[in-house]
């Protein structure tokens, strides 16, 4: 296939990882974004080996464990010391698997500085509200009516609240509150495992390792509160003390943690939903990433997911004929996979976030002894 002009609306991970990949096949790639600086949103995430695999082959994934924290286990407990998940890496049977905590600003800075190196230029403030297309071409919309150049290819990369897909969303009823806190020598949380402590699924809080934003900063953990949507305005017109002792009730060793957190301002509320667009390829157009499958971060497979679709992708791009076949090739080759991985979540999710009785049971019951 001769190489192609393609539009990427989406500066996450999905769409600087299929920059990235598609830059370096011979194709013309332009980025946009609705911000006037391009970053990230959140605080901690996981690198799974998946994702590892397709930072290898960008020459990204030896940056990407020197700036995060190597995790070796997901353990987690529920009020009373029963055990509710532990799940080690060395059980995958793959040599040295491992996954990698890390900040969003650190793994979006080794892709977006990536990108920068290659000069792939990035059109930023423009929000895209939309596309259109010929037989041949496809350009985007934007908000204040103007349109972009003709593309042979736009890749949607806008993250669950995508413009190109009008379904509504479902947005799950629990979310989280995220700071990202420094870590201190002596304080009593491993270094190497993603902790969680529950009070059935209704309330949880965790601490994950995130290693280091930059050269000059130490290291920093994730520390995570659930907590319902419904419930931020209660939560805001608290005190904030009051809201620490209901969390030390839970986990008293997160005191240590809580002290540094000293402004209602470090503390950040995320929403999650869960979305499938059912039709993720259209006339020179595809969706990748949160566009195409969002769901709660129950299993922490988000950025590594949308790692795999912009894998997905490229390698399409690479082996077939036309547009219109490396599309339903790239889609075909994850479908499975997807559709997989939303199940599973869907039915993970109220394990471990929601206001149930039966819920808990079967995940300390049943589910942990699998785990």
């Amino acid at each position: 296939m001769k190489p192609l002009d393609i539009a990427i609306s989406g500066c996450g991970p999905a769409g600087l990882a299929a920059a990235l990949l598609l830059y370096r096949q011979g194709h013309s790639v332009t980025l946009f974004d609705q911000f006037d600086t391009p970053g990230p949103v959140g605080s901690g995430l996981m690198i799974q080996p998946t994702g590892l695999a397709v930072l290898e082959q960008l020459g990204l994934a030896s940056e990407t464990a020197a700036r995060g924290s190597r995790i070796d286990a997901l353990k987690g407990m529920e009020e009373h010391g029963r055990i509710a998940l532990d799940a080690h890496y060395d059980k995958l049977g793959l040599p040295e698997a491992f996954g990698i905590g890390i900040h969003r600003a650190s793994l979006f800075e080794i892709l977006f500085e990536a990108v920068c190196a290659h000069n792939v230029p990035i059109e930023v403030g423009r929000l895209v509200s939309g596309s259109q297309s010929t037989a041949e071409k496809r350009w985007l919309i934007f908000d204040d009516g103007s349109c972009s150049q003709p593309f042979d290819l736009v890749v949607d990369a806008n993250g669950w609240q995508t413009p190109f897909d009008k379904a509504e969303a479902k947005i799950l009823p629990f979310g989280a509150l995220w700071a990202s806190l420094p870590s201190k020598a002596g304080d009593p949380f491993s270094d190497n495992l993603l902790e969680q402590r529950y009070r059935r699924a209704a309330q949880m809080v965790g601490v994950l390792p995130i290693g280091q934003r930059s050269r000059e900063t130490g290291s920093e953990v994730a520390f995570f509160w659930s907590m319902k949507r419904d419930d931020v305005p209660q939560w805001q017109s608290t005190p904030l003390d009051d809201w620490k002792e209901e969390v030390m009730r839970l986990r008293p060793e997160t005191a240590i943690l809580l002290e540094r957190i000293t402004d209602r301002e470090q503390l950040t509320f995320a929403s999650y939903a869960h979305r499938t667009n059912r039709h993720p390829v259209a006339h020179r157009l595809i969706t990748i990433g949160d566009a195409w499958h969002s769901a709660s971060p129950q299993l922490g497979q988000g950025a590594n997911m949308a790692l795999l679709d912009a894998w997905s992708l490229a390698r399409a791009l690479e082996s077939a004929r036309t547009v219109y076949d490396a599309l339903g090739m790239a889609i075909s080759w994850r479908k499975d996979h997807v559709d997989l991985y939303q199940w599973i979540t869907a039915f993970f999710t109220p394990l471990y976030q929601s206001e149930g009785a039966i819920q808990p049971w079967v995940r300390d019951r049943i589910l942990a002894p699998l785990s």
